[in-house]
């Protein structure tokens, strides 16, 4: 029997849920058993569909599917889209290849992250940014005297993350052999009467993809995904399980790594490149983008901050506690923690001054509230600066993938 279409709603009506639902809420909402709900991008997401553990281990070890509808994504075509990908972002959009991806970020005049992203390269002159805020007054204020249209896509892509080990099993026993395709690349294929794109991308640190369709075709492709999955044990997962996987990963998050430079309020909480351990990407040859004046005044003279990963001692979560050198002195902030089911270890992102990331990084404390029996306790914790990411599996880069 052939599944249903997804239905849109009448835009006009969107005043009476002030949520907009992805077109795949039809199966989401079916199988998020703690009715847990959270707001992303304006849509209603799954933050945890019946077990945290249980998905988070889904990740590591067979194969999940997390909702990407809320990403926004923006179109960018024309003539100029690759002169003005140039000017907009610290990365060489012009080196791109078709069929493509990378990871890049865009800062304003003073060189402060606005936010991070990454670019499709679909066509010569056909580009997709997808990206955790929407921007589009500042996208359209920089298109001013190029050949480009730039346009919000949002609502005309439905897209899932199928990622873990099995994800590429998966995705063969459901037609779509991606044997040959490499990380950061994309290839598509006939679905339903329609196209499905397939690229190796995803926010887990892990072997995983990214595929994109329009919302017609959305409950069809989950339901082949899922029948096609079920001797893998697939599984949906929600933003919680996904959050402790990108902490593993080292991967970082508008809002809550980092504040976009045009949102934030306080002038010292915005941060550089520089100060997120992002500078190896910016490409200082290709010519003028905006804020490279004021990077090459940081590159010369240093940043206050450093972003880094810690090991943390015990294993008591350590979220937004601040960092102490010798107990005494504040020396920064943790953005992300967990412990670690994977890599058994207690971690954090954090942002610290500078030289307390590196030269003076051997008397660090972290402070943390821990709750015991309805009474918080105060922990001194110490911290240890360490390489990112904290977890790196090869099975992530290998082409052609494991079957596991």
């Amino acid at each position: 029997m052939k599944a249903e279409k997804t239905v849109r709603p009448d835009p006009r009506l969107h005043y009476l849920t002030p949520l907009r639902q992805t077109p795949f809420h039809a199966r989401t909402s079916a199988a998020n058993r703690l009715n847990s709900w959270g707001p992303w991008g304006g849509y209603t997401t799954v933050l945890e569909f019946e077990d945290l553990a249980m998905e988070h281990s889904a990740i590591r070890n067979s194969a999940t599917v997390y909702d990407l509808c809320p990403m926004v994504k923006y179109r960018v075509s024309g003539p100029g889209a690759a002169d003005y990908l140039n000017r907009l972002t610290v990365r060489n959009a012009a080196k791109l290849p078709v069929g493509a991806v990378h990871y890049t970020i865009w800062c304003d005049d003073a060189g402060k992250i606005i936010d991070d992203g990454t670019v499709f390269r679909l066509a010569g002159d056909d580009f997709r940014i997808c990206c955790q805020e929407r921007h589009l007054p500042w996208l359209l204020d920089s298109a001013i005297g190029f050949d480009v249209r730039v346009r919000e896509e949002t609502e005309d892509v439905a897209a899932l993350s199928l990622q873990g080990p099995c994800s590429y099993a998966v995705l063969k026993a459901a037609g779509f052999d991606v044997a040959a395709l490499k990380p950061f690349r994309m290839v598509t294929f006939p679905f339903d009467g329609g196209e499905l794109m397939v690229s190796r991308t995803g926010f887990t640190g892990d072997l995983g993809y990214e595929l994109w369709t329009t919302p017609d075709h959305a409950l069809p492709l989950w339901d082949r995904l899922f029948e096609a999955g079920a001797p893998w044990g697939i599984r949906p997962i929600g933003t919680q399980a996904l959050d402790i996987a990108r902490t593993e990963a080292g991967f970082i998050i508008t809002n809550l790594d980092f504040v976009p430079s045009h949102q934030a309020v306080r002038e010292d909480r915005v941060r550089s490149p520089f100060e997120m351990a992002l500078d190896w990407m910016i490409d200082w040859d290709k010519g003028h983008f905006t804020g490279r004046r004021a990077l090459l005044e940081e590159r010369a003279k240093g940043s206050q901050w450093a972003f880094v990963g810690l090991d943390i001692e015990g294993n008591v979560s350590a979220e937004q506690s601040i960092i102490y050198h010798d107990k005494k002195h504040e020396v920064g902030q943790i953005t992300a923690a967990c412990w670690s089911p994977t890599v058994k270890r207690n971690i954090a992102l954090a942002y610290v001054k500078r030289p307390y990331h590196a030269g003076k990084s051997g008397n660090l404390w972290v402070e943390v509230y821990a709750m015991r029996e309805l009474q918080y306790a105060k922990l001194m914790l110490r911290a240890e600066v360490c390489e990112r990411p904290f977890f790196n599996p090869a099975r992530r880069r290998a082409t052609p993938p494991g079957m596991f």
